[in-house]
């Protein structure tokens, strides 16, 4: 299915998002979730379908001052 990560368009073939970010090469990395604008707490995850032109959005904390 194709969607919108973090503003660049992707091929993925997961159905839920727990699964899409391993297949994005975040598997195990400290993110923060977001699709269509709405936030995704990684305990929902897993049970957390995803559809056909979806907007996710992947942010990785930041350190420094």
């Amino acid at each position: 299915m194709r969607i919108m990560v973090n503003d660049e368009m992707k091929l993925i073939t997961s159905r839920f998002l727990s699964e899409a970010l391993i297949e994005l090469g975040y598997a195990g990395a400290k993110v923060a979730t977001a699709i269509d604008g709405v936030f995704v707490p990684r305990s929902a995850r897993e049970g957390r379908a995803l559809e056909e032109g979806a907007h996710l959005e992947i942010l990785a904390p930041m350190q420094g001052g």
